[in-house]
């Protein structure tokens, strides 16, 4: 069992990622809870995004106000905890999360090998209007796999699924791994420039270049040589920031003109967390907090 707290903490982009997936018939509505309404998934995605907004407008001081959880079970886990057992231990997680009150909305997805859930809420109180304390959640987490293990006698397994990020000739599935790539650095705020985002592409061995008609993906050895066929970026449902079009281009190049030592101190931090994270992954395989990801390659 993999359970990811992500960190994008905007809500409206958590919750329409999810209902993208519905829409492309690569997720369904799986269950919603707290809602003042019967049944909230009969509404339209802007009607269960108000339900979430209007708890967040209670308090306009907090940024990151979103909740965005990912719970990705192995085959076995699956096969031992049954849907009514995912079903309880969704509604479990939240209350041991300390969201067990508040209105949220669960995604089962099937757009890849895994079947997995994602869970949408605020974290904006909808009783006090306060920010729901969020301490320690990466140890709550391991905690909460652990208390699954033991009760459902699941096994720690090694997910055969590679933790390491760096793309090489022999990687798998490297659309959606790519497209896992290109959501992760799109959700890092210190990548605030093209330059910046091409800096830190190169670190996992992926390149963006400019074609007669838009941009193509590379795969690339250490010094920067392609080693794989390239990708047109129209593929990608996921595309990476500062490359959807030459004029998006020059537009950050006019807004960003300069990147100071602060801000590449920022980026330089973030990315190496996101590296550190893959690593931690190789050497600890028991690790149990992973980096999102959607595909072979890189963990969910």
């Amino acid at each position: 069992m993999v359970i990811v707290i992500h960190q994008s903490g905007n809500t409206q982009n958590a919750l329409f990622y999810n209902e993208k997936k519905v829409e492309q018939k690569k997720a369904h509505f799986y269950k919603s809870g707290n809602t003042t309404t019967i049944n909230p998934f009969a509404g339209t995605k802007h009607d269960r995004l108000n339900i979430l907004k209007e708890i967040e407008e209670r308090n306009t001081r907090v940024k990151k106000k979103g909740l965005h959880i990912s719970v990705n079970p192995t085959v076995t886990d699956l096969v031992k905890m049954g849907d009514k057992g995912i079903r309880t231990e969704i509604v479990n997680l939240m209350e041991h999360m300390g969201y067990g009150n508040q209105p949220y909305f669960v995604y089962k997805h099937s757009d890849i090998d895994r079947t997995h859930f994602h869970i949408v809420s605020t974290r904006i109180d909808c009783q006090t209007g306060k920010k729901i304390k969020d301490n320690y959640e990466k140890e709550k987490t391991q905690r909460f796999i652990k208390s699954l293990e033991q009760k459902y006698d699941l096994t720690r397994e090694q997910n055969q699924v590679e933790s390491n990020l760096k793309f090489s000739a022999s990687s798998r599935n490297l659309t959606q791994n790519l497209e896992s790539l290109f959501y992760q650095l799109n959700h890092i705020e210190s990548i605030s420039s093209k330059l910046l985002y091409d800096k830190s592409l190169e670190l996992f061995n992926v390149e963006v270049r400019r074609s007669e008609r838009g941009h193509v993906v590379f795969v690339t050895d250490e010094i920067g040589n392609p080693i794989r066929y390239p990708i047109r970026l129209s593929e990608f449902e996921e595309r990476p920031r500062f490359h959807h079009s030459q004029s998006a281009e020059q537009e950050q190049q006019v807004a960003s003109p300069m990147i100071n030592e602060f801000h590449l101190a920022q980026w330089a931090r973030d990315v190496n967390r996101l590296i550190e994270r893959s690593n931690r992954r190789k050497k600890e395989p028991t690790m149990k907090y992973k980096v999102k990801n959607r595909g072979r390659g890189m963990s969910r």
